[in-house]
């Protein structure tokens, strides 16, 4: 039982059924999907929007990094600035908000507006997922935490087989604005169905400000955000470039990327439930295997790009790089005492400054001349720092893991 910020007695969380709980965590899912659908859309229309709006596809690359910034300055500033508000209040809000950012990348005249419009866009973001993942734990048994937070990325898995497909083909065939126009309008059936099953009083007790921040403020939670701002850039590094290099280096039709952007949500599914069934066993050491696999996985892929037999599998196994996030995400609500909801928020800024990072490098490196398969090798340059980030991370836990076989 926590304690009420206003009465400073004891309160719980809405006694609930099995089926609300799922539907609860099936509409915080549906703004997930929405979310990943609008996020990774660009990485599939790459070549159609350079050459709608006369720029290169590099510099679109830069698009998909103005709205990871979003999202890493939103997360924690939304957080902070609606601390005072019910989670079910600020769901609704963040979502309604990123309808209206989409809405504007729809209507973007020219390059420069359309990043302005995805960085507005990617605001509401980490605060959204930082949210979903603390009702999704509240409601749900201690020990199925991860499962529970996997659940609610699981949207975001499942816009990356279904969405993000889909998206692609409705903008190359009618024009990339579409696609974000449908996501405006899956962004407000989320709000419609988030108000209707989410009931009131989802909001746990919060610390003052200056608590948060000072809980906030500590070595073990920079340490995690660290792991994914570094370590997951090498998945967004080769899959922002995944479409050039399918055509370029694959040689194959731009009508084959639909089945590359599936190959990748069917490895994010994958990759999303095993997090948090990883998570649930190895608790903060899961990172350790995800990022081991990591490198493996991306050291592979240029040697598998050159084939279409070989590059559908690989591309599959990036895909499972995701079980990253549901693990760290889990994680953080172990270690953020205090800061619970600027920690999970904050966990997507972290994830999408790896979403920045990962396109800058493996821009760099295209540019540089080393082709578009450099991306593989990046990749796991990053997942090896990642690595070294868990090791300072895990040599910092050494000290409470042995006062804890002490008290047993």
């Amino acid at each position: 039982m926590a304690a009420s910020p206003n009465l400073g007695v004891p309160v719980a969380p809405p006694v609930l059924s099995p089926r609300q709980v799922a539907l609860i965590l099936f509409a915080l899912a549906m703004g997930g999907f929405a979310i990943g659908t609008s996020e990774f859309v660009v990485m599939g229309l790459i070549s159609e929007i350079a050459r709608g709006l006369g720029v290169t596809e590099p510099q679109v690359g830069h698009v998909i990094s103005a709205y990871a910034l979003g999202v890493v300055v939103g997360a924690p500033l939304l957080a902070i600035l609606g601390a005072k508000l019910p989670r079910r209040t600020l769901l609704l809000a963040l979502m309604g908000f990123y309808a209206l950012g989409n809405v504007a990348s729809a209507l973007a005249p020219g390059y420069h507006s359309l990043m302005l419009a995805r960085f507005v866009a990617g605001l509401p973001h980490g605060a959204y997922f930082g949210i979903a993942a603390l009702v999704a734990a509240r409601i749900s048994p201690p020990e199925q935490r991860g499962a529970a937070v996997g659940r609610v990325m699981l949207g975001l898995s499942i816009s990356l087989l279904v969405g993000n497909p889909l998206a692609t083909w409705l903008g190359q065939n009618f024009g990339w604005r579409w696609s974000f126009a449908v996501v405006s309008v899956i962004a407000l059936a989320t709000v419609a169905m988030t108000m209707r099953v989410l009931p009131p009083g989802m909001h746990a007790p919060r610390p003052d400000a200056l608590r948060e921040l000072r809980d906030f403020n500590r070595k073990p939670v920079w340490l995690a955000l660290g792991i994914g701002a570094i370590g997951f850039a090498g998945m967004f590094c080769v899959f922002s470039y995944l479409t050039p290099t399918l055509v370029h280096v694959t040689g194959v039709r731009e009508s084959f990327v639909p089945f590359g952007l599936i190959a990748f949500g069917i490895g994010g599914i994958i990759g999303t439930l095993a997090g948090g069934w990883l998570f649930d066993r190895l608790q903060f050491r899961a990172a350790a295997v995800v990022l081991v696999w990591s490198v493996i996985v991306l050291l592979l892929f240029p040697l598998a790009a050159k084939s279409p037999w070989t590059v559908l599998p690989v591309v599959l196994a990036v895909g499972t790089m995701g079980a990253l996030a549901t693990v760290l995400q889990a994680h953080l609500m172990d270690v953020a005492a205090e800061a619970q909801t600027l920690a999970a928020a904050s966990n997507h800024s972290a994830f999408n400054a790896a979403n920045a990072l990962g396109p800058w490098l493996g821009g760099m490196a295209i540019t540089a001349g080393y082709g578009w398969t450099s991306t593989g090798f990046v990749g796991a340059a990053t997942a090896v720092a990642g690595l070294l980030v868990f090791a300072w991370a895990w040599r910092e836990q050494r000290p409470s893991r042995l006062a804890l076989r002490e008290c047993e």
